[in-house]
Parts: structure tokens; sequence; C-alpha cells
């Protein structure tokens, strides 16, 4: 049997699969120690199927302990150590304001402060050459000591592709603080671009202290419940064991959202959509992602934060709707929604745990969407919820329902726009996608997006408000490594480029024409340079309108994954029952779908609902 627990910021969702059979459960999610929610889960899920730990063979686990711990800008006691000269490079960042209209917004602080930044007497060239050696790097180490640091990030200059000087560094730190975390960026990214790289690493050390706690935790209460090591889902869509996950926090800073990406890629296969905009609206916030051709669309770096990331990673843009999502009063009068959220506790009104702001549940309770007792056992007070809302319907003026209304319509537009974001601003059309709607909340939204995005067809899988989870027990396991090159065009082999993919499952390459200052990627393919050629082209003309065929280009970067398949949790799809006319409220197990008037559709062999808007 598979295991999969994912913690979001309201509920810790669990599945349980064994074949085609899946069960589910929620509990309450713990902010202060997540791993007490995801035992919780854990317990529910086991007494609802029926079978004890022993029977479980595997445990894949996503949450938000380093997410939320970057969000907030907590992490451990950290020192950073770069070469002489480079020490404030994390500080200094790029000429790029966070805000272009408003001058005194700040990119937020560094990690570490001034104070415990260290410059490092060495100095590594462009090519490899020793410009300055790094004569003593015991009395380096014996420097941070004096700090009484938990955690130390280097990143010398050029160490991407030279990495001599911080392997000697990064030795001698080990041996002299055996107890400290110590990340290398060679280790860590891999990449050239000094800031990014910089900021990666050091994010990587201040969090890792924090996340290989957590796991210690979980994995301890995990050996005494004979329950299997749980594997660490990855921002990158692949699980990893506990050792990598807690030596690179880094890597795992969207490991919740990228068990729904899995989850989504998985849901094309199995229901013959290969184009999705997917959207997972759970109560705290809705994330958002692309599969395209039968693949989650990945990127090389994002900011998370306002922090820049630079690893592979699912594509994934997240904005504060969610089901507990508070609505509020504006100084001038407006509603507005988010995104400060209700969390786990007090939560919504409707939950009656001392919740008393409105949110966007409370909405849905006030407007008859939603009743009785919700999945995870949450009973739902329709009073409290409308008390809740009568204050704010109060403050502006407003009649209860028509407040509850424009809740709704306000959360709507902040999760279009976010929809809008991952296809209109990537060159996409909205109307070429099916929308695969999940987490608690979604179905109940999807109609309504759909409709300000010209979508005619909806998907939503029978396990869909708990899909994330059932991702992440189904999901892959997955390493990656980038290495850049900076290798001229013209004196590239195919010899070469057979070394630099090497035995890796899947390759991709990043290419510019010189003198540009990004790279365009060309996934698996193209393993000489003439196809590298032709596809840098290709690309060229499809992202900008032209090209230069016979302009001198490189290879910048190799990115390398291998990949272990997961299960399959998925039946094959029959063709829905066209059962069911809008208007229409669907009430189920698992979540509660609308259907508005000129929607119709129905359930497939498989349970999934298929809704398609009729001409």
């Amino acid at each position: 049997m598979l295991l999969g627990v994912d913690v979001g910021g309201t509920f810790t969702d669990a599945v349980l699969v064994d074949g085609i059979r899946t069960t589910t459960a929620k509990a309450a999610t713990t902010p202060a120690d997540q791993s007490a929610g995801v035992l919780a889960a854990i317990d529910a899920v086991l007494a609802a199927a029926g079978v004890t730990q022993a029977d479980v063979t595997a445990f894949a686990h996503g949450m938000t302990v380093a997410t939320n711990a970057l969000l907030e800008g907590k992490g451990a006691r950290t020192a950073f150590l770069a070469t002489e000269g480079f020490v404030d490079i994390v500080e200094l960042g790029r000429q790029a304001r966070a805000d272009l209209y408003r001058l005194q917004a700040a990119h937020p602080a560094p990690l570490v402060p001034p104070e415990r930044r260290i410059a490092v007497p060495e100095r590594t060239g462009a090519h490899g050459e020793v410009l300055r050696e790094l004569e003593d790097p015991a009395a380096v180490a014996e420097a941070v000591a004096a700090l009484g640091v938990e955690a130390v990030a280097v990143c010398l200059l050029h160490a991407d592709r030279f990495p001599a000087h911080e392997r000697a560094l990064g030795a001698a730190l080990r041996a002299r603080l055996p107890d400290a975390h110590v990340s290398l960026s060679h280790e860590v990214v891999g990449t050239f671009r000094e800031f990014e790289r910089a900021a990666t690493t050091e994010v990587d050390a201040a969090l890792s202290p924090l996340l290989a706690a957590y796991l210690e935790r979980l994995a301890a209460a995990a050996s005494e419940r004979e329950l299997p090591e749980p594997q660490i889902m990855q921002s990158s869509g692949g699980l990893t064991g506990v050792a990598t996950a807690a030596a690179h926090a880094a890597f795992t800073v969207l490991s919740g959202p990228a068990g729904g990406a899995a989850a989504a890629a998985l849901v094309a296969r199995a229901t013959g959509e290969p184009n999705l905009l997917c959207f997972d609206m759970g109560g705290t916030s809705c994330d958002v992602c692309v599969v395209q051709d039968g693949s989650v669309r990945e990127t090389t770096g994002r900011e998370v934060g306002g922090r820049p990331l630079a690893l592979g990673m699912v594509d994934v843009h997240t904005v504060g709707a969610g089901g507990g999502s508070i609505g509020w009063r504006d100084a001038g009068g407006a509603l507005r929604v988010g995104p400060r959220s209700a969390g786990a506790r007090p939560g919504p009104a409707a939950y009656g745990h001392g919740g008393t702001e409105p949110t966007v549940t409370d909405a849905h309770v006030v407007l008859g969407h939603l009743e009785g007792d919700l999945a995870g056992g949450v009973g739902l007070d329709a009073r409290a919820a409308r008390a809740a809302v009568r204050t704010l319907a109060d403050a502006l003026g407003l009649a209860l329902e028509e407040t509850a209304r424009g809740i709704l319509r306000v959360a709507d537009a902040e999760m279009v726009r976010a929809l809008r974001v991952m296809t209109v601003e990537r060159g996409l059309d909205p109307r070429d996608f099916a929308l695969l709607a999940f987490g608690g909340a979604g179905p109940l939204h999807a109609a309504a997006l759909a409709e300000e995005l010209g979508i005619r067809r909806i998907v939503v899988p029978r396990a869909g408000s708990v899909l994330s989870a059932l991702g992440l027990a189904a999901a892959e396991r997955r390493r990656d490594e980038a290495q850049t090159v900076l290798r001229p065009g013209d004196e590239l082999t195919g010899e070469e480029l057979a070394g630099l993919a090497g035995d890796a499952d899947a390759v991709a390459w990043e290419v510019r024409y010189r003198g540009q200052a990004h790279e365009l990627t060309l996934r698996d393919g193209a393993r000489t340079p003439e196809a590298l050629r032709a596809g840098l082209t290709t690309a060229h003309e499809e992202r900008y309108g032209y090209a230069e065929p016979d302009a001198a280009w490189e290879l910048v970067t190799v990115r390398r994954t291998w990949r272990t398949a997961g299960a399959e949790v998925f039946r094959e799809a029959g063709e829905p029952d066209r059962t069911v006319r809008g208007p229409a409220r669907l009430p189920g197990p698992e979540f509660t779908a609308l259907v508005p008037a000129g929607w119709a559709g129905g359930h497939d062999a498989a349970g999934t609902l298929r809704l398609e808007r009729e001409a």
C-alpha cells in the first residue's frame, strides 16, 4: 500500500492507495509542529481503510516547513563565506526594484547579517586559473567557529565550474564544526550567475537545520509506528530520501505544490487531456500550474518570498486565495479578500473553532453552497458563518448575500489573474486547455473561472480534495544535476555532448547566441551540435519571432535528470455519463462542485467529474 501525506495551510491530507482502491482522510494542520498533524492524518486514513501500519509499503510526504521558514525570514544562525570583495553580493543583488513604481519598496533582507559575513582570501579566474591561492582554510574555519553559528553557506567566485577551493574550505569547516550544517554552492546549484547562486546557497544553509530537525522527528515517529521511512517531495516534482532533503532544504521549498503538479500530470495521462490548466485551491492559498503535452511545465529558477532560487522546479504560481482567505474592507471602502487567512486555527467562522472573521468558506455557507459536514469530519456552523459575513456587510453597507457573492467574485478575480500569469503572460491561450480543479475548494470555483477565461471543459478527479497527497503517493523518484559549461557551439563535438549527457534519463540543454544574456532550453532529443543549433533556431523563432541561423552560438548549461517511475494509481477513464445539467450543486464525500447554467456533464468510469460548456 502506498501512503501519501500532504501538509496544507489548513488541513493535512492523507491518501492510502492499494491497487485501484483509494482511501482518503484529513486532519487539522498543526503549524507549531507539522509532524503532529501528519501523524493524526495517518492514523485517520489507516482507520478508514481498516488496515495497520504494517500494510504500508511506501510513505511519501510533502510539507511546508522550508516554505514557511523562507516566507517568514526565519532560519538557523548562519555565516556566509565568499571570495574577498564579494561578501555583500546577496544584499547588493541586481539593479531591479522590488516594485517598479514604489521607490520605498525593498527586497527582503539577506538571511545573514553583515557581522556574520566573512571574506575569504582566495580568487579563481573565469577560466580556472588560480589568481590567489587559498592558503589557510583552517584559519577561516576558526574564524567561523568564533561566531557560534549553526550553519555555514560558502559561495566562492567561479566555484560552479572550478570548485577546488570551495571543497578545501568545506572540508576544513566540517572538521572544525562537525555539528554545523555546511552548504557549498557547487553542491547546491552548480550553475553560474553569482548572485543567484549565492542567494540559493544562503537559503539552503539557513533552512537545512530547521528541516533536518523536523524530518528527524518525523522519521523517528514513523519508525516507532513501524512505518517506512518517508520519501520527501522536492520542488522538481520527484521524491528523494530523508538524508538528501535534510542536507539541502532549498530542494524542498515548493514541496507541497509540487505534489499537486505531479498529480496533475498523472490526471492528464489518465483522462486523455494532455493540456491542462490546473488550480489547487486549498484552505490558505491557490497554486496554479500548466500541463502541456502531458508534462508539467518546469522552470530553472524563480523567486519565493522575494528570494531567488536557482534550482530546477515545477513552474507553480501561488496567490493568497483559499477557503480560509479573509474578506475585509480597505481604507477606500472597497471589498478585498486575502492574502491573510484564518488558517487551521481558528479557521473560518463556519468551522466552529472560534473564528469570527468572514472567509471564502463562510461566503459559500451563507449562499447554501456548502451544507452538513466537510471531509475530515468538520461540521459547519451556518449561524456563525452568517454572523461573520454580516459584520463585513454592515461595514460595506451591503446586504448579507450580496456581500457573500462579492467575496466569491473578488476571490475568483485573484485566481483568474494567477491563471492568466501562467498562460496569457507566457504566450499560451487558456482556451486551448481544459481546466483541472482540485483542492477542497477548487470545484466550487471551477466553472466561474472557466467562464472568465473562455475554457469549455472542466475536469475534477474523484480524489480532488486530496489530489496533492495522491500525487505524492504515485510520484517518481528523481535526482537532478545542473552543470554550467559555457562552450562555443563551433567547438562542440558529438562525443563531448554524449559525455555531458552521461546515463541520465532526460537532458535539457540551455543554449543562446553569443552575446545574449539569457538562454533558451532544449529538452532531450538534441545530442549533436547540428541538432542543438537547429533547436536554437526553432526555439528562438518561436519565442522572439525571428532567428539567426548563421550566428555564433554557445552551450551554456546542461541539466541532467535520473528518474525511477512511480506507481500507477489512476484507472483508464471512460466516457462521462451526461446526467447533470446546470444550474446544479453536486455534493459528494470528497468535494462539492457547482454547475452553473450552460454547463453539463457527469462522472466517468474512474469517478472523474467532467463538465462541458454547452453551445
